[in-house]
């Protein structure tokens, strides 16, 4: 971090080396706080550990030193622990005892008492290094506070500006720290340029050996959760609860709510009056539709009400296959599918199963052939397969096959004369049977 983005600094550096211009240390040590972002209690002590640390190299030891930043006067003292000797021999740890009783009137030798240190020589000693190491805590002391302060917002939303672009990377200025938005974390085919606002989900804050790293998205299901919590008081509150949110970022979403208060309808409290509540996310998302879809504890109803914004006639489940067929009608196919299929996949995500669209049309011919082909089973040497085939020829009853010759069963593939024989004799024993039933 450079030194001119906060132009406090040098002055600050100067004044420590000055040691005693009280009010003007204090005045950079507050500019410097307020300009990183750090507690002034956090910029004293890095102060009084520079300097103790600038002490230790030039003395070799600070064992028995204590340096005291006074807060009052903005004084920075520095204070060493002697042992009162009659002979002195190494200045560093030892004070004579005539010197000593200047300090105390009582000391005698083997006393041990502190003495603090000529200004001179403080000033000397924050000189040689404790630029440095003042520059090196104040660093760390603005990543701790950095790391915390974001660590705490970890999973909410965040706004910031656009700084730069790494590559595909988006770099955003949060604050007094910046933020990266990875590439695989944007939304497909979203742009932004430098100074453009930019609002994120925080994905992670780690403590990286270059100091802090925060990781955006926008693309995770969890961005769009905030969004809603953000937007609509009632989920905020807990009366509406999102059950499971499902996305092709940029394109289309699904997000399932459920009421926990019978008197709020959980979609009306989503989209809002006149649909201002959910156009205030869809503008965030720029080109994403939302599909708000309420939950239902009956299963057939939730997979109708996942295929949004269709309107299906009915749903049937088979939960050995995990598996649904929906009816839509025939002019609503194509947008229960949706484009490339995204719509019925996006509702399979939603509801965990596999589903199948069918037109209704198609469904009652479907429908139409079980029962005949339920009808054709019950003759004798009919099975699946033979069922299928005269269904495929055209035969859509008994009369149909009464009516029809030997010949023109056996030319039926996979019906040969000896099966179209037997067909037609069970049909005709099974129709005068009903016949004769009919009589009586």
């Amino acid at each position: 971090m450079a030194d001119n983005k906060y132009p406090s600094t040098k002055l600050f550096f100067c004044l420590v080396i000055k040691v005693r211009m009280g009010k003007e240390l204090l005045e950079a040590l507050e500019q410097i706080g307020k300009g990183r972002g750090i507690d002034r209690e956090v910029v004293v002590k890095a102060v009084e550990a520079a300097v103790l640390s600038a002490y230790r190299k030039s003395f070799g030891s600070s064992q028995n030193v204590r340096v005291n930043l006074d807060l009052s006067t903005g004084e920075v003292r520095i204070f060493v622990r002697k042992r009162v000797v009659e002979e002195v021999k190494d200045e560093a740890r030892e004070i004579s005892e005539e010197d000593a009783r200047k300090i105390d009137g009582d000391a005698k030798v083997g006393d041990r008492i502190e003495v603090e240190l000529d200004p001179e020589i403080c000033g000397r000693i924050a000189a040689q290094t404790a630029k440095q190491m003042i520059l090196q805590r104040l660093r760390e002391a603005q990543m701790d506070s950095i790391y915390e302060d974001f660590k705490e917002k970890e999973g909410k939303l965040i706004s910031g500006m656009v700084e730069r672009l790494e590559g595909r990377d988006i770099i955003v200025g949060v604050g007094r720290a910046e933020a990266i938005l990875p590439y695989k974390e944007q939304i497909p085919r979203e742009v932004f340029k430098r100074g453009d606002r930019i609002t994120a989900y925080i994905l992670k804050v780690e403590r990286t050996r270059g100091g802090v790293e925060i990781r955006l998205s926008r693309r995770r299901p969890a961005f769009l959760e905030m969004l809603f919590r953000r937007e609509i008081p009632e989920i905020a509150s807990g009366i509406v609860e999102i059950k499971k949110i499902v996305r092709d970022p940029g394109k289309r979403a699904k997000v399932t709510v459920h009421s926990n208060d019978p008197n709020v309808d959980p979609v009306g409290a989503c989209v809002g009056m006149k649909g201002m509540r959910i156009q205030a996310i869809v503008r965030e998302l720029k080109t994403e539709k939302i599909d708000v879809v309420p939950w239902s504890q009956d299963p057939e109803r939730y997979v109708m009400n996942a295929l949004a914004p269709s309107k299906p006639i009915m749903a049937v489940l088979d939960q050995s296959k995990n598996k649904a067929t929906v009816v839509v009608p025939d002019d609503q196919f194509s947008l229960a599918v949706g484009k490339n299929g995204q719509n019925v996949r996006l509702a399979s995500l939603l509801t965990g199963l596999k589903i199948d669209v069918k037109k209704q049309s198609e469904w009652e011919e479907m429908k139409r052939e079980e029962a005949i082909k339920s009808e054709f089973l019950k003759v004798d040497g009919i099975g699946d397969k033979i069922a299928e085939r005269l269904i495929k020829a055209g035969y859509k009853d008994m009369e149909s096959i009464m009516r029809a010759s030997v010949e023109e069963l056996a030319s039926i593939p996979g019906i040969g004369p000896k099966m179209a024989a037997r067909i037609k004799e069970g049909v005709i024993s099974i129709m005068g049977s009903e016949e004769g039933g009919e009589r009586d």
